[in-house]
């Protein structure tokens, strides 16, 4: 019997904390390596409401940068354009240096508030 993907869509760390919660209470436990993911992700992801920072970096309207690129920048939270280049790099996408500048405002201006 072959497994069929029907479908694919990028998560980030804090919704993938949502989605083990969920399994926790559903199983009454995690296995072994969905807890020592729950555990990383406590330590790592410490953003609160990351759907508003996903909205305001929507807003900018960057042309090529797409839902999973703004996902990877909400996990990382770079704070300045050299730590943003490095995550971009991992794609084929350019970014010109003047979005990338309105992205770190955007990421640092959003994380001071919190």
């Amino acid at each position: 019997m072959a497994i069929e993907v029907i479908s694919e869509k990028p998560i980030g760390m804090n919704e993938l904390r949502q989605e083990l919660e969920k399994i926790k209470k559903r199983d009454k436990g995690l296995g072994f390596r969905a807890t020592r993911t729950e555990e990383y992700l406590q330590h790592f992801s410490t953003l609160k409401n990351p759907e508003e920072l996903t909205k305001k970096l929507d807003a900018l309207k960057i042309p090529r940068l797409r839902e999973i690129h703004v996902i990877k920048i909400i996990d990382i939270l770079p704070t300045t354009v050299d730590e943003l280049k490095v995550i971009l790099q991992g794609y084929t996408i350019t970014v010109n240096s003047e979005n990338l500048k309105k992205i770190i405002d955007v990421v640092n201006k959003f994380t001071e508030e919190k």
